[in-house]
């Protein structure tokens, strides 16, 4: 499960996973006593706590952590205790698409950061129609499904709601893009073509959670190259 938390990746871990260390700036217990001033870097929590979760997240609310890097939560029971950190929100379900041509890979430009199309699905609509229809419409393109890539959690507040908004995210092989132009209605500026080092450069004025869906992808590409 991959969530962000006000962009900030949260990992969640069972207590037997293995852990290395020294690749933490702080470790914690869930009793310990820490500011948000302290959490500074790649933070560890040991032995995670429904309580702590609670304090965790109200801080996140009224502090913006820049400092924080990532952060990871031990915990003995994995799935009770992502469960109870989806209580806290209201989940909404969304899908999107990453489109690649000939080599180059889409990106559109919203509200200040590069992203990838994705949308909110419509009440029981299957997330692999979903993301074409929402990739279709904010690109003005016609694509088709390709294979399935991670999908990512992200949080953020609207009208005083608390939202936890997961994503399914897919490849897809764009068609025709002869008509290609952003959709204004959401707020969509731009429309890019990119090579995998362009896309890579500006994912530094992206969102965590895109940056992890690209990387991936990229990743799987390379792999593939060498393969072959």
């Amino acid at each position: 499960m991959n969530v962000f938390i006000n962009d900030i990746p949260l990992i969640i871990k069972k207590n037997s996973d293995k852990v290395y260390k020294h690749k933490y700036d702080l470790i914690l217990n869930p009793e310990d006593e820490f500011t948000s001033k302290d959490l500074v870097g790649d933070v560890l929590v040991r032995d995670v706590t429904d309580v702590f979760v609670d304090r965790l997240l109200r801080l996140m609310e009224v502090k913006k952590l820049k400092k924080l890097t990532s952060l990871t939560m031990l915990a003995r029971k994995k799935s009770r205790l992502i469960l109870h950190l989806k209580d806290q929100f209201r989940i909404v379900k969304a899908a999107g698409g990453l489109v690649v041509k000939q080599g180059k890979v889409l990106m559109i430009y919203r509200l200040g950061k590069w992203d990838l199309p994705k949308g909110k699905l419509k009440k029981e609509e299957d997330p692999g129609l979903g993301a074409l229809r929402e990739v279709e419409e904010e690109c003005n393109i016609k694509v088709e499904l390709g294979d399935k890539l991670p999908s990512t959690w992200h949080s953020y507040a609207y009208n005083g709601n608390k939202i936890l908004k997961k994503t399914n995210w897919y490849v897809m092989r764009c068609l025709d893009d002869t008509l290609m132009k952003p959709q204004a209605e959401e707020y969509i500026e731009e429309v890019r073509w990119m090579t995998p080092q362009e896309a890579l450069t500006v994912l530094e004025s992206s969102y965590a959670s895109i940056a992890l869906v690209m990387r991936h992808y990229l990743s799987e590409m390379a792999g593939h190259s060498i393969k072959n």
